[in-house]
């Protein structure tokens, strides 16, 4: 269920999937809301913190990609429309021809750089971090012998030990080399688990496996007893953004593209729910639920939550709205809420997320109230204020406080909060025989670290209040240890990263700018040794979807970047949700303008510190982030000497008809209204360049099996870029697995960011 609340609103937020706890620094996979994704089983215990050619037949979001690509009105000509065709061979003949160039210039396969890097990312001293399920500690590897994953377990009494004894699950690899010789090149993408109370030693789930790290997945059934596929009279769904979950042993809840039925919306997402018996044609099954064409998405869960069982239903209006349902007998009861408010339970509790002031109550507030009264009262009250004696805020922002999520144990539930982007974790105890909660303390996260991003996730909320806290910050490697939310007992140090790079004298310091309406931006800036002087720097960003830039340990930057004595920063823009829904709210739609001056801000505050010159200051970004670089390349691209543009959005025109683009309207705007057309097309890159406008080097990169963000963004920016005069300086490679990720591998990720570092040596490495 809250893996579907998230969900609901946040697919981009794949992008920033684990940054920040991962020993990686793939800065496009971070892991802001871990146990969240978790609980939807989308990222399975052996997957979290480690997800960072062309199958044979095309899956449907590539077919729809194909299908959406057709010519334009007349008065928008694009000559370049063609390249949104993802694998027609005109196209491809193109990409391979640009990728060549680029493999050809920089050798990034090879060297020290290449070898570190993927020495790293296999090294067997990496955290495995794991997922309870039953009396088992469930983990995804990869390494140089597991390239595609391995799905492992083990218990606690050897996860604790330097060396856990693992048993095989899942071997992927094994499993991809079976199937037709590796030609679907299949990526894990985690498991959705059978919950069949307390006591029962779960024993099934959904597996979830991509082609080439697509969104689309098949879904198996499997048995976790006799770790084979159920075969007989198994749960198979065929390719497809599917959602399912189980609702009992030989029932599923499931929204996917249905044979011979208008099944998706206009982002491509399930807008039907059906109710699948075991045993039966999917084509039988009943439906349950449904939305509208126009929506983002639908989607229908069962779950127990503590003692509690529920059945969910959400209808995903936008990207920031939805409608809720709950089953209460036989009828399908909706909450009278805000559509912006974000909803979950605890035990018999419901608990509202606040995107917008709803009566007293402010926007970012957390607050619960006891779900039975609520449906009592609903449809009697006013505004909320009317149930103020049966409503606890957990919860109450303030300008340098925002929430960023919460962990739930047997009773409890945690809070994540970032003050001024630093993290801070609390605790609220649950008695609940008299349905009240208590505020108890603060816990504490690594003492080292000054700056530092920690997180919680329960390990069990059936057992007790333990807690797997996550401890990450730049310059010290990630640590997991065991805590409880509410016993006096030291905390338990489990796991912790070796140091992958010279970290000796690594300053971590947080610096403030003034943007271009005078509102403060915060950055966090990484380097050796003395103050640097004129030094060549990366300014990272993403300022979207409420995404939350926090510290993290980055093995790889330190590697390519800090250990030579460069600068790294990262700016902490409107956009974002370092400070809460309002925060966020500042840089949508009309106002996007604001999270693009609030990053020339920070550049402008390097240079003008002295730290670096335009000439050795480059910008960094992916998905949304590939959008803010791409308009630092046309609207200041005098103020940086080189930028890595990664499976970006860049034609703002034409973003609403490709792949899931209809679903960010809620974001960006929809550019078929021409009102908003007016605004967005001051922020689309694509319809911003000019010819007779110079333009510092850049690097595009993206994945032909993105079907999310559609690879013609990236594809037509390099062409129109390249036809005009800047083939010298403007360089496009083009993965053809690895989804909205980018790579599927390790091999692959180690030539991407190798990629990206020769790239900017190049550029701003100069004296």
């Amino acid at each position: 269920f809250r893996f579907f609340v998230f969900m609901s609103r946040v697919n981009d937020k794949f992008w920033e999937l684990f940054r920040r706890f991962s020993f990686l620094d793939l800065s496009h996979v971070t892991m802001s809301s871990y146990f969240k994704l978790a609980v939807g089983g989308l990222i399975a215990a052996g997957a979290a913190f480690l997800m960072t050619n062309q199958s044979e037949s095309l899956d449907s979001a590539v077919e729809e990609a194909e299908t959406n690509a057709g010519e334009p009105e007349e008065e928008e000509e694009d000559e370049n429309i063609w390249l949104e065709e993802v694998t027609s061979e005109r196209s491809l003949e193109w990409v391979e021809e640009q990728s060549r160039k680029v493999k050809a210039r920089w050798k990034a396969d090879e060297g020290e750089l290449h070898d570190r890097i993927l020495k790293v990312l296999n090294s067997k001293d990496k955290i495995p971090y794991v997922s309870k399920r039953g009396k088992y500690y469930y983990n995804l590897w990869k390494d140089a012998d597991h390239v595609r994953g391995l799905y492992r377990r083990t218990t606690l009494e050897s996860y604790r030990s330097e060396t856990p004894d693992w048993e095989t699950v899942f071997d992927l690899d094994a499993y991809n080399e079976a199937d037709e010789g590796g030609k679907n090149k299949w990526v894990w993408k985690g498991t959705t688990l059978l919950d069949e109370g307390v006591g029962v030693e779960p024993s099934r789930v959904l597996l979830n496996l991509s082609k080439g790290g697509a969104d689309a997945v098949v879904i198996r059934e499997f048995d976790l007893v006799s770790k084979e596929f159920v075969d007989e009279n198994g749960f198979y769904l065929s390719e497809a953004k599917t959602r399912a979950s189980f609702k009992d042993r030989d029932t599923l809840l499931v929204g996917t593209e249905f044979d011979g039925e208008d099944s998706l919306t206009d982002s491509g997402y399930p807008r039907i729910v059906k109710e699948w018996k075991r045993g039966t044609p999917l084509s039988e099954a009943k439906t349950v639920f449904e939305g509208e064409k126009k929506d983002v998405s639908v989607g229908g869960y069962y779950y127990r939550d503590h003692d509690s069982y529920y059945e969910y239903y959400s209808r995903a209006i936008t990207f920031y709205t939805s409608e809720h349902f709950f089953r209460i007998g036989s009828d399908l009861v909706k909450l009278l809420v805000p559509e912006d408010v974000e909803v979950e339970t605890f035990a018999d509790q419901l608990l509202f997320s606040l995107r917008s002031d709803w009566g007293k109550y402010t926007a970012g507030s957390l607050m619960s109230v006891p779900f039975a009264k609520f449906l009592e009262e609903q449809n009697n009250i006013d505004v909320i204020d009317d149930l103020e004696e049966h409503i606890t805020v957990l919860f109450e922002p303030s300008d340098e406080r925002s929430l960023t999520g919460n962990a739930q144990t047997k009773n409890c539930i945690v809070l994540e909060v970032l003050d001024n982007v630093l993290s801070k974790i609390f605790v609220w105890s649950y008695d609940h025989e008299t349905q009240s909660f208590t505020f108890e303390d603060e816990l504490q996260g690594d003492e080292e670290a000054s700056i530092e991003s920690v997180s919680v996730s329960a390990i069990d909320r059936d057992e007790g209040d333990n807690l797997w806290m996550y401890s990450s910050s730049y310059n010290i490697p990630s640590t997991v240890s065991i805590v409880s939310a509410l016993a006096e007992q030291p905390k338990e140090v489990i796991k912790q990263l070796p140091h992958y790079y010279d970290a000796e004298d690594v300053k971590v310091e947080q610096h403030e700018a003034v943007s271009l309406d005078g509102t403060v931006i915060r950055y966090f800036m990484v380097y050796k040794g003395d103050k640097p002087r004129n030094t060549p720097t990366i300014l990272y960003g993403y300022g979207g979807f409420e995404i939350s830039l926090t510290p993290h340990y980055g093995a790889v930057t330190g590697i390519g970047w800090i250990e030579k004595g460069f600068v790294y920063c990262v700016a902490n823009i409107r956009g974002g949700g370092e400070y809460g829904p309002k925060w966020h709210q500042a840089a949508l739609k009309q106002n996007r303008h604001k999270a693009y001056e609030d990053f020339e801000a920070v550049g402008q505050d390097l240079i003008k510190r002295g730290i670096t010159t335009a000439a050795k200051l480059g910008c960094y970004g992916g998905s949304n982030g590939g959008l803010l670089v791409g308009n630092m390349l046309v609207r200041s691209s005098s103020m940086f000497g080189a930028i890595v543009c990664a499976v970006p959005l860049l034609d703002m025109k034409r973003y609403n008809k490709l792949l899931a683009g209809a679903s960010w309207m809620g974001e960006y705007g929809n550019p078929d209204i021409p009102e908003e057309w007016e605004y967005i097309k001051g922020f689309s890159p694509y319809h911003m360049f000019s010819a007779e406008s110079a333009y510092c080097p850049i690097l595009f990169t993206t994945s032909t099996r993105d079907d999310r963000v559609h690879p013609g963004h990236a594809r037509k920016m390099a062409m129109r870029m390249i036809s005009n005069g800047f083939e010298n300086t403007t360089h496009y490679y083009e993965n053809t697995e690895g989804g909205h990720a980018g790579s599927s591998t390790n091999d692959q990720v180690a030539y991407a960011k190798t990629l990206e570092y020769m790239f900017l040596y190049t550029y701003l490495d100069k004296e």
